[in-house]
């Protein structure tokens, strides 16, 4: 069927050096520059804008043997950080011309600066994404840097990012969007027809093609999945929490299902799928962007909002999907993540949502005591 081709296709492109994608692209664009976006959000709208290749900058997982980031940094700093920096030590990054981090957290602070000391022929940029959702001048202040990113971009690489060429990407990435949420909706819907695992290939994969192709690929996924055959199983149902930077090993998401969980939502690769609905493209594109980042953004725990409990995007996940449980998944040494699961914890406890907390890092390759823990858990659900 069409759609395992696509899945088993997901699956290649993942497996290939970053490096790889950025030169293959660049044979069919001559003279195109790539740039590669660390979690959690990036505007990969102003890189497209300015005919460059957007990609994700996700880490090495664990095909890469880190020889050389252990130096530059300590050692209780989690997987991706130090990962990443390997990519660029190894040449596994030749092709890709900039790099955008933000402030999610201090270890992401800390590896824009490395990279700039240790690679000086990228564009690094770091973007100072706002912390405080309630300020009065959040929009104007968002829309103010992705300006100043912009002409980054423009002055590194020669090229040209206008109004026009932005809303020309905001409709894109729009589009883009609204087909994910539907392949959400999906899931949540028919589990049985469109597993976590699968769903997560298309994502990352996504995160590694020509956007224009990956909006052609996903209407004939949306197309074919309906018909689908796949029979429901004795499963409960659960959203996974706290994976929105590092992304845990495939094996991981594998042993979860394989233990008796439809994986009904997630934070996964939170930043390409950020906005709840479309940007407008009817206004100013960098204060169209900034607004939206705050008040069309799906809860994270990279940034403070105070509007609200931490636990209230949670719990309306769990309602919005069906979920019987929560099972929270923070990589180790990830502060965001970890701070956030107690009062988490505390709003489903309040709630009497069952949870499950299992720590991962991306390295992983033995997953039995995960296993055996989850089936625990299932089976306390499915037999209590």
């Amino acid at each position: 069927m069409a759609v395992d081709q696509t899945i088993d296709r997901c699956r290649e492109l993942i497996a290939e050096p970053l490096g790889v994608i950025a030169e293959r692209w660049k044979e069919s664009h001559p003279g195109g520059r790539v740039a590669a976006c660390f979690p959690v959000w990036s505007p990969a709208e102003l890189i497209h804008a300015g005919g460059m290749l957007p990609l994700g900058l996700l880490g090495g997982g664990a095909t890469v043997e880190l020889t050389h980031a252990d130096a530059r940094f300590q050692s209780f700093v989690c997987s991706i950080s130090k990962s990443t920096l390997e990519l660029g030590f190894q040449g596994l990054l030749k092709g890709v011309d900039g790099l955008v981090f933000s402030n999610i957290c201090d270890v992401a602070r800390n590896l824009s600066s490395i990279y700039k000391r240790n690679f000086p022929h990228f564009h690094v940029d770091y973007l100072h994404l706002p912390q405080n959702s309630t300020s009065a001048g959040v929009a104007d202040y968002t829309a103010e840097e992705l300006r100043r990113v912009a002409r980054g971009f423009e002055s590194a690489f020669g090229v040209k990012i206008t109004e026009d060429s932005i809303g020309k990407s905001v409709e894109l990435y729009n589009a883009i969007r609204a087909r994910l949420r539907a392949l959400y909706a999906f899931r949540i819907a028919e589990p049985q027809k469109l597993s976590t695992v699968e769903l997560y290939l298309i994502l990352r994969a996504l995160t590694q093609a020509d956007p224009e192709e990956s909006l052609i690929r996903l209407d004939e996924l949306l197309a074919e999945l309906p018909g689908r055959e796949g029979r429901p199983k004795d499963r409960i149902r659960v959203v996974i929490e706290g994976a929105f930077c590092e992304q845990p090993p495939l094996g991981l998401l594998e042993v979860l299902e394989e233990a008796g969980c439809y994986v009904v939502e997630d934070d996964l690769l939170l930043g390409w799928r950020w906005f709840t609905s479309d940007v407008p493209v009817n206004a100013d594109p960098f204060r169209a962007l900034g607004q939206s980042y705050v008040d069309r953004a799906v809860p994270s725990s990279t940034r403070h909002e105070g509007r609200e409990h931490r636990s209230k995007g949670l719990i309306e996940k769990v309602r919005r999907s069906r979920a019987d449980a929560v099972i929270f998944t923070p990589p180790k040494f990830c502060e965001p993540a970890l701070f956030d699961y107690v009062p988490m914890k505390q709003g489903l406890e309040r709630e009497a949502i069952p949870h499950l907390l299992v720590e991962f890092e991306e390295k992983m390759w033995t997953f039995e005591r995960t296993r055996n823990e989850v089936e625990t858990f299932v089976e306390s659900m499915l037999f209590d």
